[in-house]
């Protein structure tokens, strides 16, 4: 008696007349309804956060282009229905709001260009240059770190005072130029340089100065724009130290330019969430544009 094998489709590597594999149970494409459960949670969460911390700054734009009378509402109008742009004209009439924005422009901004560069001369002498005793000097950068503001704050208003430079923008600017965490920052960046690159610079006849301004500043990119946004913040909110070095409201910058319009007698919230929406423009800027660089430069450096 003849038996006929009828052969059936194999897979590469089976030759006829051997056992066809098993098949292999498939793996559902959906998730448990358990797993769907626990993303719809994490997702839930995400969002009430985000309307946390997002309501009050939708809420102060929103209430910057109120009436009076939809700001004393009750319940609380989150909309405004009639658009008006007369808090903003209201409080540049009540305050030197114009002139403080641009005394935090200029403090601002001269604090993070002072920063940047003695930041990128002190972390490249730690790096690249042979001191003696760098380790303690480093750590002596280190250490101002620790020493709050708070303590040294009344010796530089008196030296400062004596000095005449009160109510200027030497006074406002001064103890901000060099700064420990920012040595600590780019030299951390800098120590991921590859030592050949100096090697060859040096073969090339290039000096400390132009292979810091040509290689090490160009390919630390990201560390430098994190930083400067990180100063520049700083610089852009400080208030205590403005508060004591001023006397003089065309002097005064713009986080004092606020609190006066709180204080002021014909208060007016409409007034105050204004001026806060013209403070928060530049940092939503910084924040929205410029994230990528403050997290690729925070962890530049991390991992060696």
């Amino acid at each position: 008696m003849t038996v006929t094998v009828t052969a059936t489709e194999a897979g590469p590597g089976v030759q006829d007349g051997a056992a066809a594999p098993r098949p292999r149970p498939r793996v559902l494409a959906g998730r448990s309804p358990r797993d769907l459960l626990g993303r719809a949670a994490v997702y839930l969460l995400l969002a009430v956060a985000v309307v946390t911390v997002a309501f009050p700054v939708y809420y102060a734009i929103a209430g910057a282009f109120m009436s009076p009378s939809e700001l004393s509402s009750y319940p609380p109008a989150l909309v405004p229905h009639s658009v008006t742009g007369r808090n903003f004209a209201g409080a540049v009439d009540t305050v030197p709001l114009a002139r403080q924005y641009a005394n935090s422009a200029i403090v601002a901004t001269v604090i993070t260009l002072a920063q940047l560069f003695t930041s990128v001369l002190a972390a490249y002498a730690f790096v690249f240059l042979p001191l003696k005793a760098r380790a303690v000097v480093f750590g002596v950068f280190l250490a101002t770190l620790m020493v709050p503001w708070e303590a040294i704050i009344i010796p530089n208003y008196l030296t400062l005072s004596g000095w005449g430079l009160g109510n200027t923008y030497f006074g406002l600017v001064l103890p901000f130029l060099a700064s420990g965490f920012g040595t600590f920052m780019l030299r951390q960046a800098f120590r991921q340089l590859p030592g050949e690159l100096r090697d060859a610079a040096r073969i090339d006849g290039a000096g400390h100065w132009r292979f810091l301004w040509r290689i090490v500043v160009p390919l630390n990119k990201p560390a430098l724009a994190a930083l400067s946004i990180y100063v520049f913040l700083s610089a852009w909110n400080q208030y205590f130290w403005p508060l004591i070095i001023t006397r003089t409201a065309n002097m005064q910058t713009l986080q004092i330019g606020l609190t006066s319009l709180r204080d002021s007698e014909m208060s007016d919230p409409g007034l105050i969430l204004a001026g806060v929406v013209l403070s928060l423009l530049p940092t939503l800027a910084l924040v929205v544009f410029g994230q990528r660089f403050i997290v690729r430069g925070l962890t530049a450096g991390a991992v060696r």
